[in-house]
């Protein structure tokens, strides 16, 4: 996962609405399944879906009171938390 990149998409979000990453993600999901794909677009296709989730949780966090920055601190750190275990 990439901050900047979840950042931008939050800010998408904000300025779009959700249902367009929501779309978009379900287009990658579908994509993802396609045969004759390599292990590295698989790879670049999943990172591009975790950001997008990790936005959507985010842009949640925003719309419930929290600062852009404390909402992705906070997303990190249970992401970096869940990696330790």
């Amino acid at each position: 996962m990439k901050l900047p990149i979840i950042r931008s998409f939050s800010e998408f979000i904000e300025e779009n609405g959700q249902d367009k990453v929501e779309a978009a993600i379900a287009t990658l999901e579908h994509v993802s399944q396609a045969r004759g794909l390599k292990d590295e677009e698989v790879d670049v296709i999943g990172e591009l879906l975790s950001n997008m989730y990790g936005s959507i949780e985010v842009s949640k966090a925003v719309s419930e009171g929290a600062t852009q920055k404390e909402a992705l601190n906070s997303f990190m750190q249970r992401v970096m938390g869940s990696i330790d275990r």
